[in-house]
């Protein structure tokens, strides 16, 4: 299939219609076929369970080409699987995790066009998402559910690309414990936008939040899981029970130790010991690594010694290595990469 004539070097992260969309619609305790649709436009009742109280979840993901020519997409099963747990803690019908996986590799591959060439540094993101549709008025959950991928092209997520960003500690809280911080609804998001208008009004490129509970704890940004390099080249993520286990940030793990031979440790990470680590990414689905050269903490400021002109060494390397599984210069591990066609 020709490739749409789009300029994907300068596409952007935003959103692109593309021709084909999946829908499938949850009403009386069973989930219809679905099916392929042009219609981008979603109608809904005024008081739809979403309009309402915010029932909804939504998972992201990437389609690829990769080095050889396939479209591919980069474990999709596992976003099949947080999915799953989104819906169970938000009270919604669970799409099934084989539909989940078919009705990607559908999307996907009725959109080929837009999937950007390989080399072109653009990616499909893919959306997959559910929402209540049915009315509700009192306080519960919706009786009546959709659910949709949709697909677009995008560029980098950071426009700045691996330049280094500057990062403030966030006086606001993302997530408190026991709470919804650990499953992908959309109301984490919204309401983590406050604070990251603010960030960027104030110069900054994203928040650090720390733990609701003793605000002594690293645990994520608005969108991103941290990931920090010590002085002899330990990889240390921070574990927390409100922080979104991010695929991206599990996918690097595994790179550190098995790829690259490195010692790693997922572990409670204290603030207090941010300014002893080499290096510190951002990783995601969307930005995959963003490098973070200085973190501030109300004037005070922590530059880590990876500098702020480019990716630190081990950062890189984990960067180059997970990309190139995920574009097909390097072997990945089974079941790592699901092939459209």
């Amino acid at each position: 299939m020709e490739k749409k004539n789009l300029d994907w070097a300068n596409i952007g992260f935003g959103y692109h219609e593309t021709d084909k969309r999946f829908v499938a619609n949850y009403a009386n305790g069973a989930w219809d076929e679905g099916e392929l649709t042009s219609e981008a436009n979603i109608t809904m009742n005024e008081c739809a369970g979403v309009l309402q109280y915010a029932q909804t979840c939504f998972e992201g993901l990437k389609a690829y080409t990769t080095e050889d020519g396939r479209i591919v997409t980069f474990r999709p099963d596992l976003n099949a699987q947080r999915m799953e747990d989104s819906c169970k803690r938000l009270e919604m019908p669970v799409f099934p995790r084989e539909r989940f996986v078919q009705a990607v590799t559908d999307v996907v591959a009725t959109n080929e066009a837009y999937v950007p060439p390989y080399g072109s540094g653009a990616t499909l993101y893919i959306r997959p998402y559910m929402f209540g549709i049915s009315p509700v008025i009192g306080v519960k959950p919706a009786d009546a559910y959709q659910f949709r991928i949709f697909t677009t092209p995008v560029g980098p997520y950071f426009t700045g690309g691996a330049k280094p960003l500057t990062i403030k500690v966030s006086d606001f809280d993302r997530a408190a414990p026991h709470g919804t911080g650990h499953v992908k609804a959309g109301l984490n998001y919204a309401m983590s936008l406050h604070a990251i208008i603010t960030a960027h009004a104030e110069g900054y490129d994203e928040n650090m939040y720390l733990d609701a509970a003793t605000r002594t704890k690293v645990e994520e940004t608005g969108g991103a899981n941290f990931l920090f390099v010590t002085k002899d080249n330990k990889v240390v993520t921070p574990k927390s029970e409100s922080i979104l286990p991010s695929i991206t940030r599990r996918s690097l793990m595994v790179v550190a130790k098995d790829y690259l031979g490195l010692e790693v440790e997922e572990r409670e990470v204290e603030f207090a010991e941010v300014k002893e680590f080499a290096e510190c990414g951002l990783c995601g689905t969307a930005a995959v690594i963003s490098p973070v050269g200085k973190v501030v903490d109300h004037g005070k400021e922590i530059v880590f010694s990876s500098g702020m002109e480019e990716m630190g060494p081990v950062t890189k390397k984990l960067y180059d290595t997970l990309t190139g599984i995920q574009m097909g210069r390097i072997e990945a591990p089974e079941g790592w990469i699901h092939v459209i066609k």
